[in-house]
């Protein structure tokens, strides 16, 4: 039993490096394809191209995959919806509404 699970480990390490070179490549030729004739910048090598990536992961988060966590936030939101009065959501949509730029509720207008 432990072998296969040191089996599936070193296969998910290989599939994960394969795949990372893999993507490491096509950042690289997409930099030096585009951005030095653009822009003016460097040419990148792998190890940098690589780095790119994980900065990019970094920063911005997720570089693909499920979208189990906006699934989450939707499915937490909705029970917290479905938890509210009906005057606590009044007060959510007026509160938003404002923060969304219109300055005042859309139901103002009907009273």
């Amino acid at each position: 039993m432990k072998s296969f699970r040191f089996l599936r480990v070193i296969k998910f390490a290989i599939l994960a490096a394969v795949a990372v070179a893999i993507i490491g490549y096509v950042v690289m030729q997409l930099w030096n394809w585009l951005i030095p004739g653009l822009f003016g910048g460097p040419v990148l090598h792998f190890a940098q191209a690589v780095g790119l990536l994980v900065l990019t992961r970094i920063l911005v988060g997720r570089l693909g995959g499920g979208h189990g966590g906006r699934m989450r936030w939707r499915h937490r939101m909705r029970n917290d919806w479905q938890r509210m009065s009906p005057e606590e959501r009044q007060k959510l949509r007026e509160t938003m509404w404002r923060r969304c730029g219109a300055g005042e509720s859309r139901d103002s207008g009907r009273e």
